[in-house]
């Protein structure tokens, strides 16, 4: 190492200071001890270092964050160009180089900038280079031809599009003048030339050299002084129009479509709180529901007692316009004929002995906007039902004892588990009235032929019974079965009050083979109580299920079909279990 004493860099750089000071740029000087010895006017604002004046301090102090740099170029490292640092929101640009005097490094010089100005020019510039891309993209993939021409009638842009509906070339036309392209019969008349005359849109048909006949559409885009600076065409060609406009209608009723099955889909799924659908017979029951449900038809819920046709009505009447207003349930078989039309249609005061004085609205009143539902349909009497033809075809009714007709708007839903064919075929019930009742019917099944809805109800009616009564319980595995096995012919109902009446008069939590009503005992009972194991105990109750099925249909075909089988498959399994072995497929 040199004897020699340090430079003295800050004596050295005093007649400089006052011009470094009113540099724009950045300047921080430190010597050999890592002391600062000049910080400029520049560096204070762009450090934030205000007025505060740094030299003299430790660069450590001053900067923490730069001092390990600085140190690196000290002990003989080269040169830092192009350090970006962000500072204060602002992007700074630091070119740091060693100070060497006598053969020494006597100190560093940082010069730095503020290049955050620049850098949003940069992005603006990248923005425009971009939005300039995007528009070249949008123009050229046009499917309308664009033909943009100057203040002057000069050709300066031309799509590929337009090349292609017209089948004139851009080289052709770029730089020419309409009134050239005019005489020389390219075009028989311009519409950039009646724009510029005009000063406004023109829409002309207009004939191509080569036979070709296209609508264009000339439209004039103004400077800041008002005067036409471009005139942009737009040309289609007709054919190719009407095509789009098909496409489009294509496109707008297959939307509508998903549309409206996206809206099904979520009426499906919220009608599933209230419904249990597992069979695909109850799915196409539901389905039919949320169809029907979005328009004002009429429904007719046909089915045996307590399959769930009042369950139905109301999911039907909550997935509808009128579900903000009332759904009145109508029992016609429960009401007495004699008391039907003063319910049905209400009275007026004084009417008859007893009547309210007032008089009472009915109950069709009463739902007014809303939904009717009536139960047990085929039990109203041939006078009710004339009664209820007029409301169903002319919207009005007359109160007993009134002359003047009453406005009414409901939506009928009847229910009925007649066939009301054979009822109409026997004069106990009009063909017109079901005809205007049938214009949506749909027919629940009965449980036994949509035995996989067992478990699932068995589920919701337990929660129920644990939330209504606080009756925590579950069902033995062999109890399901059971249940499975049974026809029921109480259907739901009939499955409910079973359910209900085993977790009351049930011990402990568990519903076992004991709890089980005397009629679906014996078979649950003896198959476990046999002791066979799991293969022998489910093939008994297999046996039991195509018994009870067997027992319950007419025919093998039928069976065969409430089981969810092909008739050859249970065949196999009457002969296996040896079960009606002269039975004969139908």
């Amino acid at each position: 190492m040199s004897d020699r004493p340090p430079c003295d860099l800050k004596k050295k750089l005093a007649p400089l200071a006052p011009v470094l000071d009113a540099a724009s740029t950045g300047m921080v000087i430190i010597d050999a001890t890592g002391t600062v010895v000049l910080f400029n006017q520049a560096a204070r604002r762009l450090l934030g270092r205000g007025d505060h004046d740094q030299v003299g301090r430790p660069f450590k102090e001053v900067s923490p964050e730069a001092w390990p740099d600085m140190q690196k170029i000290l002990a003989g490292g080269g040169p830092q160009i192009g350090r970006r640092l962000n500072i204060y929101a602002a992007t700074i640009v630091a070119n740091r180089n060693p100070i060497v005097l006598e053969g020494r490094v006597a100190g560093v010089i940082s010069v730095f900038q503020d290049i955050s100005h620049y850098e949003a020019l940069i992005s603006e510039l990248r923005g425009y280079k971009e939005l300039h891309r995007q528009l070249e993209a949008i123009f050229e993939t046009s499917h309308d031809g664009l033909y943009i021409a100057d203040g002057n009638a000069v050709t300066v842009r031309v799509n590929s599009a337009y090349e292609k509906i017209t089948g004139l070339e851009r080289g052709t036309l770029l730089g020419r003048n309409m009134h050239d392209l005019v005489q020389e019969k390219y075009f028989d008349h311009s519409v950039t030339l009646d724009v510029l005359k005009k000063g406004r849109s023109v829409t002309i048909m207009q004939n191509i050299k080569g036979s070709k006949q296209v609508m264009v559409t000339g439209t004039p885009v103004l400077d800041d002084e008002g005067k036409v600076a471009l005139v942009v065409t737009n040309v289609r060609d007709m054919t190719s129009l009407n095509n789009l406009r098909g496409q489009l209608e294509q496109s707008r009723l297959l939307s509508s479509r998903y549309y409206q099955s996206l809206l099904e889909q979520e009426q499906y799924e919220a009608a599933l709180i209230d419904m249990v659908v597992k069979s695909s017979a109850m799915e196409l029951v539901l389905a039919k529901a949320v169809k029907v449900a979005a328009v004002d038809a009429a429904v007719l819920i046909t089915g045996e007692s307590g399959v769930g046709k009042t369950l139905l009505a109301r999911t039907i009447h909550r997935m509808s316009n009128r579900r903000d207003r009332p759904m009145v349930k109508i029992n016609c078989g429960a009401i007495p004929a004699s008391l039907m039309e003063s319910e049905l249609f209400g009275y007026r005061k004084g009417a008859f002995t007893g009547a309210d004085p007032a008089g009472k609205a009915g109950l069709l009143e009463a739902a007014h906007q809303g939904t009717v539902f009536l139960d047990e349909v085929a039990e109203l009497t041939p006078a009710m039902q004339v009664k209820l033809l007029q409301v169903i075809e002319e919207g009005v009714f007359t109160r007993v004892g009134d002359t003047t007709p009453t406005e009414v708007d409901v939506r009928l839903i009847a229910a009925t588990n007649r066939q009301l064919k054979q009822e109409v075929a026997a004069g106990r019930f009009r063909q017109d009235l079901f005809y205007r009742l049938n214009v949506v019917p749909i027919e629940i099944p009965p449980l036994r032929q949509r035995r996989e809805d067992i478990p699932l109800l068995c589920k919701r009616c337990l929660e129920g019974l644990e939330k209504a009564q606080g009756l925590k319980k579950r069902l033995a595995p062999e109890v399901v079965d059971a249940l499975m096995g049974y026809a029921f012919p109480g259907n739901v109902r009939e499955l409910m009050n079973v359910l209900e009446r085993m977790a009351i008069m049930s011990e402990g939590q568990t519903i076992g083979a004991a709890d089980l009503p005397a009629e679906l005992r014996q078979g649950a009972g003896g198959t476990l109580a046999s002791g066979l194991g799991l293969k022998q105990a489910v093939e008994a109750s297999e046996a039991s299920i195509i018994q009870g099925a067997l027992e319950t249909h007419q025919t093998l075909t039928q069976a065969a079909k409430a089981l969810g089988v092909h008739p050859t498959t249970l065949w196999r399994k009457m002969v296996k279990y040896g079960l009606r072995e002269d039975a004969q497929l139908h």
